[in-house]
């Protein structure tokens, strides 16, 4: 199959299935040895009850292409997938796949690092948490996520 062809990229509100996408990780090629994944999740805590994700629909899509591209050339990998939801969603619902497929773990694993590094602070979302009480607050950039984020930047 070709690389081209091995890269899903999806922003959506729908709930994701996991074994699916790992299945299309799998099924990419015979030289296959590794598929690392990533599957991130509202995280609840100090009342936290949901998080609602807004993005900038078609710029987020090709950001998150071009991510995959990068991915593709840097690790040569197999295959990648980067799925991002958006809407509200509630604490302990899933928000993001992240998964590679190369032909050592190694490298699946240090390429699902990457992505979902630069995936964070890289593509056009926004983040606003709802609290129990009815607040509202929109998260703001973490200096520890640009860090990992810009670790990368070296090869």
């Amino acid at each position: 199959m070709p690389k081209a062809q091995a890269v899903h990229v999806a922003v959506q509100e729908a709930p994701f299935d996991v074994a699916e996408e790992m299945e299309r990780l799998s099924a990419l090629s015979m030289l296959a040895g590794g598929v690392s994944l990533f599957i991130g999740q509202v995280r609840g805590g100090d009342g936290l009850i949901s998080l609602t994700l807004e993005h900038y629909p078609g710029m987020t899509e090709k950001v998150m292409q071009a991510l995959a591209g990068e991915a593709m050339e840097r690790f040569d990998l197999l295959g990648c997938t980067l799925i991002h939801r958006v809407g509200r969603l509630e604490v302990g619902q899933q928000i993001v796949f992240v998964g590679a497929c190369a032909a050592h773990r190694g490298t699946a694993l240090s390429a699902t690092s990457f992505l979902i590094d630069r995936l964070k602070t890289g593509a056009p979302f926004w983040k606003k948490e709802e609290y129990a009480g009815g607040s509202t607050t929109w998260v703001q950039a973490r200096a520890e996520d640009d860090a990992a984020a810009s670790a990368w930047d070296t090869p």
